[in-house]
C-alpha cells in the first residue's frame, strides 16, 4: 500500500479539467519531485519513494492526464515494468514514452554523457521493436499516447549527410508495427535536437510512414512559431509536444535551469508567449477531433504542474 497521497485540488481545478476536451492530455516529464508537495502530493516524500509509488497519486490530479516516461531513455524497460505503471492510472490516462538511447542516440556515451563511439544500433528497426515498441504495446496497451524517438544532437560528421539519416529513419519507421490494433489513440513521433532535420525531406518521411513530428520546445531548435510550418504540412493529425527547457537558458542551460528552479514548486520564469502559441495548437487539434499529448518539464518555467495549470487556462480561455 502506497503512503503517497494525492493533494486535494482547489475548487477551480476540477472545473478547469471539465472544460478541456477529452482529446487533450496534458502532463509533466516524470513525476518524482518532492517539491510538488501541496501541488500534487499531500505530504513530503523522498524522490525515490515518489518514483516508486507516486504515479497513482499523480494521476489523480484533475489536469494531469499524461506523463512522459523519461527513464526509458537511459535503459530499456520491460513489458512488466510498463504494466506496473499502467495499473496505477485511470483507463483514460495516456503515456508518452521515450525510446531508449540504444535506439535514438547516434553515439554511445559514457556515464557523464560524453560521446565515446558510434552507436551501431542507431535507428535500427529490430532494436527499436524489441527494446521499445513491443514492450510498450505489451505493457501499456491502449494507454499508449505517444512513443517518442528523441534523436539527441548529432555528430557533425553525420549532419553532413542528412539524406542518409532520412533514409535510415524511414527504414526504421517502415518496419514498426501499427499501434492502432492495441492502442487506437497511440502514435509514433520523432523529436529532434538539430534544426538540420526540419526540412521537407524529414516531413516526407514522417508523412509516408504515418509518424508525427514531436514539437520540441528547446533552445537548440527554432522558436515554436518557426516550427509551425512543419506542423501545418503534416496536418491533420494528432499533436505531440515536449516542452523541455526555457529558451532564456540557451542550448546548454539545462543544469543552470535545474539548479535555479529547484525544488520546482513555483513558476520562476513564466513564458506566456510560448504558452499562448502552444494553447492555439492544442485547441485547434482537439477541436478537429485528434488526440493531443503535451508534457512539460520543470525546466520550462520552474514548476511543471503549475505550467500545466496555466496552459490549460490558456486553452480554455477562447473556447
Amino acid at each position: 500500500m502506497s503512503n503517497v497521497l494525492a493533494q486535494p485540488p482547489d475548487d477551480a481545478l476540477p472545473a478547469l479539467a471539465q472544460a478541456l476536451s477529452p482529446h487533450i492530455h496534458l502532463g509533466t516529464s516524470s513525476w518524482s519531485f518532492p517539491g510538488w508537495a501541496g501541488l500534487v502530493w499531500a505530504g513530503m516524500h523522498r524522490d525515490a519513494e515518489l518514483a516508486r509509488d507516486g504515479l497513482h497519486a499523480y494521476a489523480r490530479h484533475p489536469l494531469l492526464r499524461t506523463v512522459s516516461i523519461d527513464r526509458s531513455f537511459y535503459r530499456p524497460m520491460t513489458a512488466a515494468q510498463f504494466a506496473e505503471y499502467a495499473a496505477q492510472v485511470p483507463d483514460d490516462f495516456r503515456f508518452i514514452v521515450k525510446a531508449p538511447a540504444l535506439v535514438a542516440d547516434a553515439v554511445l556515451r559514457a556515464a557523464d554523457g560524453r560521446g565515446m563511439q558510434p552507436n551501431p544500433a542507431f535507428l535500427d528497426p529490430r532494436t527499436a521493436l524489441d527494446t521499445f515498441v513491443q514492450p510498450a504495446l505489451d505493457g501499456l496497451g491502449h494507454r499508449i499516447g505517444a512513443l517518442v524517438v528523441e534523436i539527441p544532437p548529432l555528430p557533425s560528421v553525420l549532419r553532413r549527410d542528412m539524406p542518409a539519416l532520412f533514409a535510415r529513419l524511414a527504414r526504421m519507421l517502415a518496419a514498426l508495427p501499427a499501434l492502432a490494433p492495441t492502442a487506437p489513440e497511440g502514435v509514433i513521433a520523432v523529436e529532434v535536437r538539430d534544426a538540420d532535420w526540419l526540412v521537407p525531406a524529414f516531413r516526407d518521411v514522417l508523412r509516408e510512414h504515418g509518424a508525427r513530428y514531436c514539437l520540441g520546445l528547446h533552445p537548440r531548435l527554432p522558436p515554436i512559431t518557426e516550427q509551425l510550418p512543419l506542423l501545418r504540412a503534416l496536418w491533420p493529425g494528432p499533436f505531440v509536444c515536449r516542452w523541455s527547457l526555457n529558451r532564456l537558458h540557451g542550448a546548454q542551460g539545462y543544469e543552470a535551469a535545474k539548479s535555479g528552479y529547484a525544488p520546482f514548486d513555483r513558476l520562476v520564469d513564466p513564458d506566456p508567449d510560448t504558452r499562448a502559441a502552444l494553447a492555439r495548437i492544442v485547441r485547434g487539434t482537439a477541436a478537429a477531433g485528434f488526440p493531443v499529448y503535451v508534457s512539460v518539464n520543470n525546466k520550462a518555467e520552474g514548476c511543471a504542474p503549475l505550467s500545466v495549470v496555466e496552459l490549460a487556462r490558456a486553452v480554455v480561455a477562447e473556447t
